[in-house]
């Protein structure tokens, strides 16, 4: 089978490896159709992260099932099937806490927690941006799709990650109706928490970023865009709460975070989100953080490289804020989102920008990763067809 393989940084190819096949009795098989590429992605292809060469990358992937193992009572050959970026065993400890995004079977290290299909640190498992994708604990894992999923795929595949990272967000934040929200990044991570905030009712809901293309889809969506190449989001948001600040902040950016002049600061989005949020408002960190980044010392510093931040705790405590962290439990939040998404309520698609053979992998990173004009989501297609 193809499959998009990373070479080392800034290096994909696509190229036939081995085909995914059953291992195990509970494993079920998925031609995929529909995979994106992930702002995580582009940390591993930066060679920021411990990826191994020669892995599959994709995590955000959906399908249609062509087998499955013995022991698979539920999902069957021939359903579309949406997967949770997260790998759980659906019995573990952390799964019966409706943490599956701590997995402890499915992490082969016992001193670590949560697998991922093509992730670094998150397992062996290979990724969807492939024509096969083996699925462990297929019944637990794949989240069946209805009759419209063939050509709702742009909707349904963000499922898979991006939607419920963004839902977990605000609701780490405690986003509830009527709230004012700060979003921090328009990438899609942060487009889907503003979008899912939207969703909950919150009042106004700001989003910073710097890149133009990506504003003008938050406005789109009916939040109020901050430019940062123009303004301080801090000061923006305490201008229009007399000082207090925004009821709650999402941040949706990561350890590589820099200024509109391109220089790193990890603890950048974190801090002005501290700044920006009143006195006991809560904050949800989505934004991947890591306690080793292989590149860390060159663009940021030594501390920063072993993911120690300079954090504004001292004012955060003051403030008597919460924070929340972490990947999202994608299996909390997909089914009800599909469903919102089945009945007309919500479009997470309109992130979508390109949409792209398999073949197409390695320029498609390229551009991607540059943040050229445009480039906001890519969607590969390994079938070779587009809904």
């Amino acid at each position: 089978m193809k499959a998009a393989v990373y070479e080392g940084p800034r290096k994909v190819s696509v190229k036939d490896v081995p085909d995914a096949r059953i291992e195990h009795p509970c494993d079920i098989l998925v031609k995929v159709t529909t995979t994106n590429i992930c702002g995580s992605d582009l940390h591993m292809y930066e060679g920021r992260t411990s990826f191994e060469p020669g892995r599959t990358l994709g995590h955000e992937n959906l399908g249609q099932v062509v087998e499955v193992g013995s022991a698979v009572s539920k999902v069957q050959v021939g359903e579309y099937v949406v997967l949770p970026f997260n790998i759980a065993c659906g019995f573990c400890k952390q799964c019966e806490r409706g943490l599956t995004n701590y997995c402890l079977t499915m992490q082969p290290e016992p001193s670590l927690a949560g697998a991922a299909y093509g992730f670094a640190e998150m397992g062996p498992y290979q990724g969807g941006q492939a024509e096969l994708l083996r699925v462990p604990y297929g019944d637990f894992n794949a989240l069946r799709l209805g009759e419209d999923a063939a050509e709702r795929q742009l909707d349904y595949v963000m499922l898979a990650d991006i939607f419920p990272t963004g839902y977990h967000a605000t609701e780490m934040a405690r986003v509830r109706p009527g709230d004012q929200t700060l979003v921090m990044g328009a990438g899609p991570v942060g487009l889907m928490a503003a979008y899912s905030a939207i969703l909950k009712g919150a009042g106004r809901v700001w989003v910073a970023d710097h890149q133009q293309d990506r504003l003008r889809i938050a406005e789109e969506i009916g939040a109020v865009a901050i430019d940062t190449n123009e303004a301080d989001p801090v000061e923006v948001v305490k201008d229009a709460t007399l000082g207090l600040g925004a009821d709650n902040g999402c941040e949706c950016v990561g350890y590589q975070a820099h200024d509109p002049q391109g220089q790193e600061d990890a603890s950048l989005t974190v801090n002005q989100l501290i700044d920006a949020v009143r006195f006991t408002g809560d904050i949800g960190v989505v934004g991947v953080y890591l306690p080793e980044d292989p590149g860390g010392e060159d663009a940021q510093g030594e501390l920063e490289a072993q993911g120690k931040l300079p954090l504004d705790y001292g004012l955060m405590w003051f403030k008597g804020q919460t924070m929340g962290t972490g990947q999202a439990p994608v299996k909390r939040y997909n089914r009800a989102l599909r469903d919102l998404v089945a009945g007309g309520r919500a479009e997470p698609g309109f992130v979508v920008s390109h949409e792209l053979d398999l073949d197409e992998a390695p320029s498609a990173y390229e551009h991607f990763d540059r943040r050229e004009d445009g480039w906001t989501k890519v969607v590969l297609h390994p079938d070779g067809h587009r809904p």
